[in-house]
This record gives structure tokens, C-alpha cells and sequence, in this order.
């Protein structure tokens, strides 16, 4: 194991648990056998934090092993039971709710105030949620349909579920691919984004000390290429839960299909964020902001383009750059900052690339550059206004995934709902405006999996969360995302006593 400099042992001390290894596998540490290592770099400073062994096929094999091994006595557990033994996992999570903000924001670079407020409590939330919803997994009418014979639906577990999460939200993407699936008495291995393992590891360590059995919840710390195309690929796994790109979920979606298991798929988003000439201007700026720059812009959902009618669209531009250019870069363990860095120094790169092509053909209002100074060895980018691009270029059609908004005018609503729809995404979008027509409009319109009025990002774990078109297929959260981790079952049965003779010659005549 790599051993931190001082500046990340006291920002995260808790990593000496992992001196075993970064495989979770059937409730206990192990080393990956890869033959490779990975380091897990604080974005904020460029230091290593932590070195680990990445895992092999073969860890892979073993993961999925003892999840199937565990899968029968799980599936059979009473629903009462996954159910108590979540509640005690919500508490054990609760309890080490600091320890989780801190090792989020460290491999992540976000601000620790956004971990604990934000991603820890809504990962609780989540538990608590889906240890409830464990008690209501049932089935449908029982009923006489056909003649003397009694039919009724089952709901079963599917088996082992294969996920693979990003490294955006890593905390609360594990805890959407494990919930609902192990409420539902499935089993997982889940492949973490190698960049960001460290508060999913810790997770599936929590749930072992909460009493939920060795092998329920199994972390592999891979390549996507190597230990996540294999999980995909798996003949024991029965299910894969993906959320990434679109173009990665294209290739996930075609390894799944040779072995013809059910999918999941959270995929890219550039969500609308449509504006009428009768919205609160105020309200809309910082609606704007907040939703553009929320995790640095690295979230699917983020607000990322602002389409704005004409008579708002000059005072729009003005105060939405006016804003931007208050919000604090710095420090995500100092208690002022309110923007951390993007993940990683290749990120950065990829979104200074999009903005400094724009330059071309759009004019870059604010921001458009990494700070220097005491930030200049982290991932840092400045928050970017864009103005005037045309609707076919890249920053409007394409995922930056950084702090960049766009805006663009529109005349007529037919025109600005049309804007809003035209790329390949429908994740997310919001509509600002004071006239209920017009927001019930935009809610029926905009090809979305979610349509915020007069806000932008808010989730709850009742609710769903998922896209239409390229950005995939499948529910996060809710009693629908619950649903789509059972099989269906229909039982039918004969109500008389004696054999029906009658049946059979109806199928295959006299004998």
C-alpha cells in the first residue's frame, strides 16, 4: 500500500482500513490480482492518496461466486428482515456520516460542505428508504381469469446483479445500484470507477458490520476494461446496472446482449434549463448557477443549457456572469469554498478543450481558464459562461461535464420547447416561469426522465430518476426503480380436484 503525504492522512485517517486490499469480496479486504496498481489522487492538490492493486477477471469470478453462494438464504430472508437488518445499516452509515463526507470529498474534490449535506445524508436517506420499501415486495391480482383456475403474480429476486458506477457521485451511485436490489433479495458485485473506490468500499464495510451476510455486497476495484466488460459479461450474472456515458453504455448494452440478462442503463444528459419572459429573472440566475455548477458541473443533470426568451436574455447573461464570477474556488476541506476541482487534470483538459474550441464560433463571457496560484496544482477550472453558440455546435450538443453553461435566445415557446428537446439526451430539464399553462406545457413537452419548474436538481428518494432517448433506460430510486430488480411470475392453478380430461382432448384430440 502506498503511503499518503501528511496533507491527505489528516484529511482522511481512516484509510489504514484498507491496508488489506481495495476487493471487498464475501465480507472481508483483499488485494486484487491484476498484476497492476492504481493511486487514487486528491484532485484539489495532484498528491496520491492512496495506491491499491487493481482487480483481475479472476477477482471478478470470486466476487460473483460468493455472491451467487449467498444469493438462496438472502432471497429467502422474510421481508421483515432485509428489512431490520437495513434499518441497522442506515445507523451504522449515520453513525459514521463524518467519516463518509471526508473520504467523498478527498478522492472526489468536492466541498466537504456538499458531502455532508448533500451526498452523505441523501445516501442515508436512500437506506432507510429501501429498508422500508424491502416490506412491500408483492405481487398483483389474484383472480379467477380463466374458467376453474385460480391466477396470481409473483415477484422474485433476479439473482446476482453486476453494477458499475461512476466517479462523480460515488457514494450515492453505490448506494442506488445496492439498495434496491438487495431489498428485493438480490445479490451484487459492484465495480466503482477506479479513480473514486474508496466510499464504496467503506460502504459494503458498513453493511457487513450492520449484519447484512458476507457476500450480499461485493466491491471489485478494476479497469472497466478488464473487470467491468467481464462482469458484464458474466454467465452467473443475472442482471447489469450501469451508469457512465452513453457511448460506454453502448458498449455495456452489447456485452450484455450475448448472454441475454436484463439492463439498466443511466447514461449522459445535457439537460434544457428553458426560460420565459415572464419567469423571476432573480430566481432563474441563481437557479442557473447552482444548477450549472453543482459538483463542478460533473453531475448528468446539471443545468447546461439555458435557453432564454428574448426580452430576458441580455439581463440573463449580465447577472448569471456577474454571479458566477463571486462563487469561491479553493480548498473543498475549507469552510468558505463553494467549487472544488474536477476530478482529475485530464478532465480539465477535456473541458478547457470544449470551451477553447468555442472561442471560434461563440464568445466566452467569463471564466474560460484553469486559476493559478495557490490552486494551480489541482484540477481547478473557473466557472464559464458561453453566449451566442449556434445550436449545432458542440457545447450545445455534447456532455462537457465541467462548470460550463451555455445560453442561447428564443423567440416563441414553440421555438424555445423545441431547442430544449433538440439533442440526442433527455435526462433532465427545468422551465422558470410565472404562468401555469406554460409549465404544464413544458412538463408535457420536454422529452425528460424529470422536469423541474422553477428549480433545478433537487431529487428524493421517493421519487424516480432516469432518462428518456440517449440518456438511457431504467429508474434510480423510488418504488419503480425497486420494481425493475424483480422478475415477474405468473402461478396459475387448477381449482377442481380431478384430472381434466376434457383439456387434453381439446388439445390433442381423442386417444
Amino acid at each position: 500500500m502506498h503511503k499518503p503525504g501528511n496533507a491527505a492522512q489528516e484529511r482522511f485517517p481512516a484509510q489504514d482500513r484498507f491496508a488489506d486490499g481495495a476487493q471487498f469480496i464475501a465480507g472481508r479486504y483483499a488485494k486484487g490480482t491484476s498484476g497492476r496498481s492504481h493511486t487514487v489522487v486528491d484532485p484539489a492538490t495532484g498528491e496520491g492518496v492512496y495506491t491499491y492493486d487493481l482487480a483481475s477477471t479472476e477477482d471478478v469470478d470470486a466476487a460473483v461466486a460468493a455472491a451467487r453462494e449467498a444469493f438462496p438464504a438472502w432471497a429467502n430472508a422474510t421481508p421483515a428482515e432485509r428489512s431490520e437488518t437495513m434499518h441497522r445499516f442506515a445507523a451504522v452509515v449515520a453513525e459514521r456520516a463524518e467519516e463518509f463526507a471526508r473520504a467523498e470529498s478527498l478522492q472526489c474534490g468536492k466541498p466537504l460542505k456538499l458531502s455532508r449535506e448533500f451526498d452523505v445524508p441523501g445516501t442515508i436517506d436512500n437506506i432507510a428508504f429501501f429498508a422500508g420499501a424491502a416490506r412491500h415486495l408483492q405481487g398483483q391480482s389474484a383472480g379467477e381469469y380463466s374458467g376453474d383456475h385460480t391466477s396470481y403474480i409473483r415477484r422474485e429476486p433476479i439473482g446476482v446483479v453486476g453494477s458499475i458506477a461512476p466517479w462523480n457521485y460515488p457514494l450515492q451511485m453505490a448506494a442506488w445500484k445496492i439498495l434496491p436490489a438487495i431489498a428485493a433479495g438480490n445479490t451484487v458485485v459492484l465495480k466503482p470507477a477506479e479513480l473514486t473506490p474508496l466510499t464504496s468500499l467503506l460502504f459494503a464495510e458498513a453493511a457487513t458490520d450492520a449484519g447484512i451476510p458476507d457476500g450480499v455486497i461485493n466491491i471489485v476495484t478494476g479497469t472497466g476494461k478488464e473487470a467491468g466488460e467481464h462482469l458484464v459479461g458474466h454467465p452467473d450474472v443475472a442482471m447489469t446496472s450501469f451508469t457512465g456515458s452513453t457511448a460506454v453504455g453502448k458498449r455495456v448494452a452489447e456485452i450484455a446482449t450475448a448472454t441475454v440478462k436484463r439492463l439498466h442503463l443511466e447514461l449522459g444528459g445535457k439537460a434544457p434549463f428553458v426560460v420565459f419572459d415572464d419567469a423571476d429573472l432573480d430566481a432563474a440566475v441563481n437557479g442557473a448557477v447552482a444548477g450549472a455548477l453543482i459538483n463542478t458541473g460533473q453531475d448528468c443533470t446539471a443545468a447546461t443549457r439555458a435557453y432564454v426568451q428574448r426580452p430576458l436574455y441580455e439581463a440573463f447573461v449580465e447577472r448569471t456572469a456577474a454571479l458566477m464570477e463571486t462563487v469561491r474556488l479553493g480548498d473543498p476541506f475549507a469552510p468558505g469554498t463553494d467549487l472544488g476541482p474536477l476530478i482529475s487534470h485530464a478532465q480539465r483538459d477535456r473541458v478547457a478543450g470544449f470551451v477553447d474550441r468555442a472561442r471560434g464560433y461563440a464568445r466566452v463571457v467569463t471564466g474560460g481558464e484553469a486559476p493559478l496560484g495557490e490552486l494551480r496544482n489541482g484540477a481547478y477550472y473557473r466557472p464559464t459562461l458561453i453566449a451566442g453558440a449556434p445550436q449545432d455546435s458542440e457545447v450545445v450538443q455534447s456532455e462537457i461535464f465541467g462548470p460550463v453553461l451555455v445560453v442561447l435566445p428564443f423567440d416563441t415557446d414553440d421555438e424555445g420547447l423545441a431547442l430544449a428537446n433538440d439533442t440526442p439526451y433527455g435526462l433532465a430539464a427545468s422551465a422558470w416561469s410565472r404562468d401555469l399553462y406554460r409549465a404544464n406545457r413544458a412538463t408535457r413537452e420536454i422529452n425528460a426522465g424529470c422536469v423541474w419548474i422553477n428549480d433545478h436538481i433537487p431529487i428524493i428518494s421517493e421519487m424516480p430518476h432516469g432518462g428518456y432517448k440517449a440518456s438511457g433506460f431504467g429508474k434510480d430510486m423510488s418504488a419503480y426503480s425497486f420494481e425493475e430488480y424483480t422478475q415477474i411470475k405468473h402461478v396459475m392453478f387448477d381449482n377442481t380436484a380431478v384430472v381434466r380430461k376434457d383439456w387434453h382432448r381439446t388439445v390433442f384430440g381423442d386417444r
